[in-house]
């Protein structure tokens, strides 16, 4: 504390002379604030900055710019912190853009400049540009790793190069290389959403935007591996770098951080790399998506550290390095052939045949009608009824009488269905005209008391029609695409329901049903490749997934196969067969060990029905898969804390040496 004083003490006065002024300016502004609910607009609210300029023109300020810039962005937030929680409109609060705005552009922008700077400054470097090269080789070619890409099986190596940089450069020069690798890496992952700007109702410079940052985030995730592994790297236990031995759980459980909150976005794990080959996915039983991540990360950590401590050694001979480095080499070509024949034994079994036993009485016969609706034209309210009459259409010619379960696309009834009772009546003569259950995707809606922040909360969801039954049973979505469908947070800060981004503006479910008889649950969208909600359906004994989506946004892309990848691990993962229907494809069947059946192309009128075997075993990672990831989300905190908090005390040995 006292150091602190006098830190302060050392301040020049003109420094204290613009704070006063600034604070002067910031309590003007507050007490004139509008008394209006959610988002308003004050051109007064400009003062408080306006008068921050002048002060760059004396040296004492302009050489401290950090301090300046800090000492402004810490009041104004205070100030809009303070109207937020003061003006109560219905829990919403308000708050000013133009405060907004203010408060965190200015140092967004400084934030960013000193980014640019310390890229310049890496790229000046050779050790840097090496470390780049390197790194964006693993991570550009391990996009191309996941289904329908085909180097699935290398990705054992694929990163030994980024390992290779993290040991042997130095922490700047490994954060550079790793996240303009990162960059590349999920470009190459995530550039069907650019697809989404096709769309004519799509905000096209919004959505540009939003992927770039989206990307950006994403590679943060990266950048926080190489940071973490570099702390470790110079921590030893008794001579030992016992943390490096753990790193593989570290990185599962960083990835698990990806599928928990409002921005979950569990869409590229690195063990989803071997979906090109179901003999190597009958492990997913019993060690899940993590456990596949685990192998991967530990396998080519494995292999760079034998080329970081053999192979480079200049007095050996190639003859030499070659034998040092096979022990190291042999790791993935053992977790490869440990994987093979594992799987090969479990396919083996009679009862692991495709689709084995799918003739069974109790097994239901589900008719899936993909009508390939463009987006453009999907919610084009001059098209809605040559829309619905096509889906329903197909659905009524193509339905074999022994159908048991007919099922529609994610809002192939591009409206709110309540407001359809001809559509509804449609569907219901459907259902009792084949004498099947019908399930569709529509949008729903309630109205909520007055004086709700939202007039109605709005939902997208599944409807269940019965033969010969009276009404419905409703499904909804409970994973909501983070800014397409929903602003993130809104829950916690009212406000942003004031905010439109274009999103949908949904509200999540709360519920994962299993209906009759034939016990079997529907998921929209990606609510499918969530662990936790599949687990949740077979704990209630759910014996089936009906997973309906619509992959349309995202054009001719590697989207819709990547999407079908990962709900296939969720198959394997819990015992639980699949039938997927894709507005635009692809749409197929999966039995429980994954073997796919009459997969569809994908923007193709297509109706696929079968008879799909119900789930028949229990997988023991659907029994522990919860603990196993809540422990790997206490294990990345744990590791993480432990690996900076060393390295703290690390530098303040040196510091006192």
């Amino acid at each position: 504390m006292k150091k602190l004083l006098e830190r302060f003490k050392s301040y020049p006065k003109i420094f204290w002379i613009y704070l006063s002024i600034v604070l002067i300016a910031e309590i003007v502004v507050f007490s004139q604030r509008p008394d209006v609910p959610g988002l308003y607009t004050q051109n007064l609210q400009f003062l408080p900055f306006a008068l921050t300029l002048p002060f760059l023109i004396a040296k004492k300020i302009r050489g401290n710019f950090t301090r300046w810039i800090y000492a402004y962005s810490i009041l104004a937030f205070t100030f809009l912190a303070i109207d937020y929680n003061t003006a109560d409109y219905n829990g919403a609060g308000h708050a000013g853009l133009i405060q907004i705005a203010l408060t965190f552009l200015p140092v967004g922008l400084f934030w960013i400049g000193l980014f640019i700077r310390w890229n310049i400054r890496r790229f000046k470097e050779a050790d840097s540009r090496t470390a780049l090269i390197f790194s964006a080789f693993a991570w550009g070619l391990y996009a191309f790793a996941f289904p329908p890409m085909p180097l699935g099986i290398a990705a054992l190596l694929l990163l030994v190069p980024w390992f290779m940089v993290l040991n042997k450069y130095g922490r700047q020069q490994a954060l550079f290389a790793t996240f303009w690798s990162g960059i590349l890496y999920n470009c190459i992952n995530y550039y069907w959403i650019y697809n989404v700007m096709h769309v004519d109702a799509a905000p096209s410079g919004l959505i540009l935007f939003g992927l770039f940052l989206l990307i950006a985030y994403f590679s943060v995730y990266n950048v926080l591996a190489a940071y973490v592994y570099t702390l470790a790297k110079n921590i030893s236990i008794k001579g030992r770098k016992v943390l490096l031995w753990v790193f593989p759980i570290f990185y599962a459980g960083l990835e698990m951080t990806r599928t928990r909150g409002d921005f979950s976005f569990p869409w590229s794990h690195l063990g989803y790399a071997f979906g090109n080959n179901i003999e190597l996915l009958q492990m997913l039983p019993w060690i899940g998506i993590f456990g596949y991540t685990i192998l991967v990360v530990a396998s080519n950590q494995i292999v760079a550290s034998g080329f970081e401590k053999n192979a480079f050694k200049q007095e050996q001979s190639n003859l030499r390095k070659l034998k040092t480095i096979i022990p190291n080499l042999s790791v993935p070509v053992v977790i490869f052939v440990v994987l093979l024949i594992q799987g090969s034994i479990v396919l083996s079994a009679p009862e692991a045949a495709p689709f084995y036993n799918a003739d069974n009485e109790e097994n239901p016969k589900l008719t899936l009608v993909q009508p390939s609706i463009t987006q453009g034209m999907k919610w084009s309210k001059d098209r809605f009824d040559s829309i619905v009459n096509k889906t329903l259409g197909m659905a009524i010619d193509s339905a074999e009488e022994d159908a048991n379960i007919i099922v529609l696309a994610e809002t192939a009834i591009p409206e709110y269905l309540r407001r359809q009772p001809d559509i509804q009546r449609r569907l219901q003569i459907l259902a009792n005209h084949k004498n099947a259950y019908v399930l569709t995707g529509a949008l729903d809606y309630k109205r909520n008391p007055s004086g709700s922040i939202r007039k109605y909360d709005i939902y997208n969801a599944a409807f269940l029609f019965t033969p010969n039954s009276v009404g419905f049973q409703r499904y909804v979505k409970k994973h909501l695409v983070p800014f397409s469908e929903r602003i993130p947070f809104d829950d916690i800060f009212p406000i942003l329901n004031y905010v439109d981004l274009g999103e949908g503006d949904f509200v999540p479910g709360t519920e994962t049903p299993v209906y009759g008889p034939y016990k079997w649950t529907p998921y929209i969208c990606y609510d499918a490749i969530f662990g936790d909600l599949v687990r949740e359906a077979v704990r209630e004994g759910s014996r089936l997934m009906v997973n309906i989506t619509n992959d349309g946004w995202f054009g001719r892309s590697t989207a819709p196969y990547q999407h079908m990848n990962l709900v296939r691990y969720r198959a394997i993962e819990n015992g639980m067969p699949v039938a997927r229907l894709a507005n635009s494809g692809v749409s197929l069947f999966i039995d429980q060990y994954g073997h796919y059946d009459l997969n569809t192309e994908i923007f193709t009128d297509a109706v696929i029905q079968r008879k799909v075997p119900l789930k028949t075993r229990d997988t023991l990672y659907s029994k522990i898969g919860d603990a196993v990831e809540t422990a790997l989300l206490w294990f990345f905190l744990f590791y993480f804390v432990i690996c900076l908090s060393a390295n703290i005390a690390k530098n303040r040995i040196k510091a006192r040496a």
